[in-house]
């Protein structure tokens, strides 16, 4: 475990350069749990992220011959933008590999906040296959290789936003029950986890959320192992991991260990109610945090919750499917396969099916030459989703054979 004296050096290292970010009290939360809920917002510094604090304390560390060659890393999504402003701070060149299919706003902010330091190579399609030839580039030129994620003062940076929260709930007179946090590769949460325990605050309880298509660290500890498990989707960026890495799992599994899974679709619900609500824009990773929440509002009706905030670099073209995996989850939006009889009223038929105040979003037909029937693929939209009983009982009563495949993926990611 990391030592308070380890944690204080590292906030005291960056100390003029890393401001310290807010902790917020949020009404509404407040309001709809019965609890005093505050967020650490992380995503108001320079690069919208906590992770500099770890990639500036780590490479502020370097030796000077290691700061004046050349320094490389893989990195994925947003990762490697702190990499790019550490290394502009530091004075240092930088080479970052990333795969080819990371958004083009991270790369052009990456760029940027290299300013000339960093020079960025797209190559295969994972970041495993990235993290791959930056160790062969590391092997081939003698260069530096700093991981990203499994080193001890990179976690030793993110330990200091837990060393904020505490400090800055004492200034309040209060005390944290618990501390929110996602958990993909698992660097974050062993941060606060370490300086929770360095503060010997044995009555604040860090809560763990991860997806629950990627239960990595769910896995493990029930196998009571670090366990590598099979990612069914990606939605959630690098909260889906197949593994989390070894060094933040010693320190997790040392710790008392509770794991919340969320959907993804419910996930989608939260970021829009920040986005509605506080105009907060929160990538999908960062939106575990507070959807856990829904998870624990019996035992949270007042007490002194955190929410951790971080990571506000949001891909505005994925707007549109958070807002369709939002509709799914609540159940407001459903995706029919319908058989339709080839004759004159057939569709007048159909819309005597729905309510009101429904909504057909998506209609895709095409008639069949000497065929009695076609196949009709709808999206269909409601107000209320107790509608759907009655309109499936509807389309039934005219005899048009239907499939419901709302929560067919394959389907989903074809048309979405």
């Amino acid at each position: 475990m990391l030592t308070l004296e380890q944690i204080t050096d590292a906030k005291k290292r960056f100390d003029g350069i890393i401001e310290t970010t807010p902790l917020q009290y949020s009404q509404r939360l407040s309001k709809q749990y019965d609890a005093n809920i505050y967020l650490k917002r992380e995503d108001l510094n320079d690069v919208r992220s906590y992770k500099i604090r770890g990639a500036y304390n780590m490479m502020s560390q370097l030796s000077d011959e290691q700061k004046a060659s050349w320094v490389v890393c893989a990195s994925a999504w947003n990762h490697a933008q702190w990499f790019a402003k550490s290394c502009k701070l530091l004075w240092l060149q930088w080479v970052v590999f990333m795969p080819v299919t990371t958004p083009g706003q991270k790369v052009y902010k990456t760029k940027q906040f290299g300013w000339g330091h960093v020079e960025v190579r797209l190559i295969w399609d994972t970041f495993d296959q990235a993290l791959q030839e930056s160790q062969k580039y590391q092997q081939l030129t003698w260069a530096t290789f700093v991981h990203p994620f499994d080193d001890i003062q990179t976690i030793c940076g993110q330990a200091t936003v837990g060393l904020e929260i505490h400090s800055q709930l004492e200034q309040l007179w209060k005390q944290a029950d618990y501390i929110l946090c996602p958990i993909g590769w698992g660097w974050f949460i062993s941060g606060i986890i370490s300086a929770t325990n360095a503060l010997e605050k044995n009555d604040c309880f860090v809560i763990w959320i991860e997806p629950e298509w990627a239960p990595s660290m769910q896995t493990s500890i029930d196998h009571w192992l670090n366990t590598s498990v099979d990612i069914q989707d990606t939605f959630v960026d690098w909260a889906s991991v197949w593994r989390v890495w070894e060094q933040p799992f010693e320190i997790c599994n040392n710790y008392w260990l509770e794991v919340l899974t969320s959907p993804e679709n419910r996930v989608c619900s939260t970021i829009e109610d920040f986005l509605k609500e506080e105009w907060i824009i929160i990538e999908p990773a960062w939106a575990l945090a507070a959807d856990g929440l829904k998870d624990m509002w019996e035992r949270i009706k007042w007490k002194t919750v955190v929410v951790t905030i971080s990571g506000s670099n949001f891909d505005f073209e994925r707007l549109p499917e958070v807002k369709e995996r939002s509709l799914r989850f609540e159940q407001l939006k459903k995706y029919f396969l319908v058989t339709f009889p080839q004759r004159p009223w057939a569709l007048k038929d159909f819309l005597s099916c729905l309510w009101a105040d429904d909504d057909i979003e998506r209609f895709e037909y095409l008639k069949k030459s000497a065929k009695n029937t076609a196949p009709v693929f709808i999206w269909l939209k409601t107000t209320n989703k107790d509608n759907w009983t009655e309109i499936e009982s509807k389309i039934q009563s005219l005899w048009f054979s239907y499939a419901d495949v709302t929560n067919d993926e394959m389907y989903f990611s074809l048309l979405v």
